[in-house]
């Protein structure tokens, strides 16, 4: 189908779409940044830099499971962890030469050490990958300039919207919330992927995972009401849907 970009009102989040036999495909965040680290790396490579470059990719506990397999097993690239919101990502992105960080929403983008950018531009093999540095705004998530470094990467690939969505399976997942009295009574660490308190829900929560195949889920307390945001991912969509139901009733309990 036809390959259809959105972006929302202020022009900082990007995603893709399209139709193929009636069925809509969400190419997100998480398949934008795999998109431009996998392409990054294969320039790197071609310029003779990658043992000089340090490429990673930052996500948030939201990425889709698949993404984060894709790209630590199927790209070799590196993969950090940072708490939801971009100010987050933005710092995690900062410990690499070169940092990919992108929002699920499609917020992000790409940004370059100074030592990086000095050794693309006096590599003269590297003289794509110093063109695509010049599409980048590496100031702020900007989606007109990152929709133009996806259309870059799939004219260089030679890719549709199909070709760059068949790359990986995205596993489904089920958000929900859990309305409480009091959200801070809730605390995580590990980048919001791990519960701190109240004492006995992130071992309740494990064990409900450990009954899913490909399950994971998370809590984390929002940041504007007083809820409990979950996300579960599991092989089936009713699993996940499952899993997410089983782990609301716990915080429910737990937070009584």
């Amino acid at each position: 189908g036809a390959r259809c970009v959105s972006v929302d009102g202020d022009a900082d989040r990007v995603v893709y779409f399209f139709q193929n036999q009636g069925t809509f495909h969400l190419l997100d965040g998480d398949r934008i940044a795999t998109l431009i680290a996998g392409y990054l790396q294969e320039l790197l490579a071609q310029a003779g830099l990658s043992d000089k470059v340090k490429l990673g990719l930052v996500q948030t506990a939201y990425a889709n499971g698949s993404s984060t397999d894709y790209i630590t097993n199927k790209l070799g690239v590196p993969v950090a962890c940072a708490p939801t919101g971009v100010k987050h990502l933005h710092h995690k992105a900062l410990e690499y030469d070169i940092g990919v960080y992108f929002e699920a929403n499609g917020h992000g983008t790409i940004i370059f050490s100074q030592h990086a950018q000095t050794l693309i531009k006096n590599t003269p093999e590297a003289s794509r990958l110093c063109v695509l540095m010049d599409v980048i705004n590496q100031t702020v998530g900007d989606a007109i300039s990152d929709l133009l470094v996806v259309e870059c990467v799939l004219a260089a690939r030679g890719w549709n919207a199909e070709d760059w969505f068949k790359q990986y399976s995205d596993l489904p997942n089920k958000l929900m919330k859990a309305s409480v009295k009091d959200r801070t009574l809730v605390t995580t660490t590990d980048a919001e992927r791990q519960v701190v308190t109240p004492a006995g829900l992130q071992d309740r929560i494990n064990s409900t995972v450990a009954k899913y195949n490909k399950g994971r889920s998370f809590v984390r307390p929002s940041g504007t009401e007083d809820v409990v945001r979950i996300y579960a991912e599991a092989e089936t969509k009713a699993e996940a849907e499952q899993l997410a139901s089983e782990v609301a009733d716990i915080v429910k309990e737990l937070l009584a």
